[in-house]
């Protein structure tokens, strides 16, 4: 009996192993919502105050080349759980799902043994995702509901995929803000307004307790699962910000990538390898000692992180097709070792989006200020027409100019490095399968904008009066 005892407890052990028999890391997956890579002390703020994240970098990794799918949050989100490009998995704009059939990755981390939790915000437009053992909806306060579940025991003894996502910072920003309207130092190509100023100081308020929450859930992790475990922290996209968020310059399609693992990722290292949200969970399924599947876009970075390897990818594709009726501007890009291209694929259309739109408080209520100033001063209206109106082709040297202010698209001097990123780019979006269409019909620059606001109020309305009635009729 004593001889069947130890067999038996020996084939538990060697079910919590992977097939090359090392014991699986667990994996924290940190993941902000609207966070642009500029706003944090670990990418040189001196004000926005990010003491969690600057922990992390003085630990692990900081990549300072870390790209997403798409700046929006439902493509991206589904790349990250997909391993595929948006074209691929079919949610490319935002507010839509997967194609029928898509494959997730996180039932890979359940077939190596992982049990996967999911706290707050990680997929977009669903409850849950395929291979999550438990879901948590509460978006800011995942530290509560992760002490709740590892206190009850479900997780077990074996390894653990904990994916965090705290909502912060996207709208609608804090009322009560941490830092002084007029101390805070704005982006150069912002309109210099009181309400600008008073919704940045909203947004880096809500990055500064987005930081303190992930602490939380890290101190968590650390009392009941000890402090050997691979963790990443990352952004779905830049801020809803003009020429953040839904566009492909990089305060919109740049993130931040931190990366933590005592004994296996160096200690306080920067890293230019290129990498994109397709190859995090790819990369994590590989650290475990998982096999990748190779019929996806993603690609593991595990040998950067062990410091095997510099680089990773070659170029950078990113895409945005749109959002609803607020966002329809197609745009696709391509990055190449200095450059950018940016084809904006309806240039004879408004760029557009909720912030300018609906101008709400916390989110895009400055924007009344900023359409005020656009009428006499000509450096606002500048500002303004850079946002609503696109060249068709942008080509940036980001060497030269970070904040891609420079347009090369014209200038001789580039034309054969502009040729031939237009032909990679157009070679890559064919095999994706990408149609380069808009989700609807655009807003086209000939005619007036469209009172857009009204009509979505009026929607609002009718909904509301709609459920009323059906509750009524229910009773």
């Amino acid at each position: 009996m004593k001889a069947k005892l130890i067999t038996f407890l020996l084939l538990v052990a060697c079910a919590a192993l992977p097939a090359n028999g090392k014991t699986l890391p667990n994996i924290v997956l940190l993941l902000s919502d609207d966070l642009g890579r500029l706003e944090t002390s670990v990418y040189g703020s001196t004000e926005v105050r990010t003491p969690t994240l600057a922990t992390l970098a003085e630990k692990g990794m900081t990549f300072d080349n870390a790209y997403v799918a798409s700046p929006s949050c439902c493509p991206n989100r589904a790349s990250l759980l997909t391993g595929l490009m948006p074209a691929r998995h079919g949610a490319h704009p935002n507010h839509t799902f997967v194609k029928e059939g898509t494959k997730w990755l996180p039932p890979i981390l359940k077939e190596m043994g992982y049990t996967v939790a999911s706290f707050g915000k990680v997929q977009h437009g669903r409850r849950d995702f395929e291979g999550c053992d438990y879901h948590f909806t509460e978006h800011e306060k995942m530290s509560q509901d992760l002490e709740k579940l590892i206190q009850s025991g479900k997780l077990g003894d074996g390894p653990v995929c904990l994916m965090v996502g705290d909502r912060r910072p996207h709208v609608p920003w804090i009322e009560e803000w941490i830092y002084d309207p007029e101390k805070v130092t704005l982006p150069h190509n912002f309109i210099d307004t009181p309400e600008t100023r008073e919704h940045w100081a909203r947004y880096y308020s809500d990055i500064t307790h987005m930081d303190a929450e992930m602490g939380r859930v890290l101190k968590l992790v650390e009392k009941h699962l000890g402090s050997d475990f691979i963790c990443m922290f990352t952004s779905d996209h830049g801020g809803q910000w003009p020429f953040g968020k839904w566009n492909l310059y990089d305060s919109g399609a740049r993130i931040p990538l931190i990366a933590t693992w005592p004994g296996h990722i160096e200690s306080g290292v920067r890293t230019d390898a290129m990498v994109n949200w397709v190859d995090i969970i790819p990369t994590l399924i590989d650290l475990g000692g998982g096999d990748v599947p190779t019929d996806i876009d993603g690609k593991s970075f595990a040998d950067v992180l062990l410091g095997k390897k510099d680089t990773h990818r070659s170029e950078i594709f990113t895409t945005h097709t749109g959002d609803t009726v607020f966002n329809v501007y197609p745009i696709r890009s391509i990055r190449e070792g200095r450059y950018k291209y940016i084809h904006n694929l309806c240039p004879d259309g408004y760029h557009s989006n909720h912030s300018d739109i609906l101008q709400k408080d916390g989110a895009g209520e400055f924007w009344a200020e900023w359409f005020e100033a656009a009428k006499t001063d000509p450096a606002a209206a500048k500002v303004v027409k850079a946002y609503q109106q696109r060249p068709e082709f942008e080509l940036f040297d980001l060497d030269k100019d970070p904040m891609e202010q420079n347009n090369l698209a014209e200038n001789p001097e580039y034309r054969e490095i502009l040729l031939s990123l237009k032909r990679k780019l157009a070679d890559w979006t064919t095999s994706q399968g990408d149609d380069l269409k808009p989700h609807q019909a655009i807003y086209p620059l000939s005619a007036p904008m469209p009172d857009i606001k009204t009509q979505h109020e009026k929607r609002l309305r009718e909904r509301a009066e709609r459920r009323k009635a059906e509750a009524a009729q229910g009773k």
